[in-house]
């Protein structure tokens, strides 16, 4: 797998997703949900911490939760995410395309039970941080649709092949 290809086509699946998120309510954006991170808003807030968090370890960098700069204390509206994500994107594209060895050893400290916990330690390898990355959002996007579903939102189709593919018409 090429990570920065598929990285592209998660910006492209992303924007189709905020094109069918851009237009609802306020209290459709805030709507609870017995999943997810029970919102549309905080499962996407999650998301893009979580890719936060990878893109800067796998920069070799040591961050916590409570460093993000993705919490609903610091970005209260889908136009400030959606600004904040689109600016990381490129941020993540670029430490994607910097990194030549992706079997280099990845090794971090989380606290699942907040700061002052006791730490878990992670290690990995980049190619594992980097499929982590790309993977956990597809897992919480397929969340966000289901949500959008639900507010009557004909959320879907963002399957690789129809974003990535080329495909031509022929005559039959």
């Amino acid at each position: 797998m090429q990570p920065q290809m598929t990285y592209g086509y998660l910006v492209q699946a992303r924007r189709r997703l905020f094109d069918w998120i851009r237009p609802l309510t306020k209290e459709q954006y805030e709507r609870e949900f017995p999943y997810g991170l029970g919102t549309i808003h905080a499962t996407l807030l999650h998301t893009a911490g979580a890719e936060w968090a990878y893109s800067h370890r796998l920069a070799g960098q040591q961050v916590t939760a409570a460093d993000s700069p993705y919490t609903a204390e610091k970005i209260r509206s889908f136009a400030e995410l959606e600004a904040a994500w689109s600016t990381m994107a490129g941020e993540t594209h670029a430490v994607l395309a910097g990194i030549s060895n992706w079997d280099e050893p990845v090794a971090y400290r989380i606290y699942p039970q907040g700061p002052g916990s006791p730490a878990v330690r992670i290690t990995t390898t980049r190619a594992g941080v980097g499929a982590q990355l790309i993977l956990h959002e597809a897992h919480h996007r397929s969340q966000v649709m289901s949500m959008l579903k639900q507010t009557g939102v004909a959320a879907q189709n963002l399957d690789y092949s129809v974003l990535m593919f080329a495909r031509e018409q022929e005559p039959a």
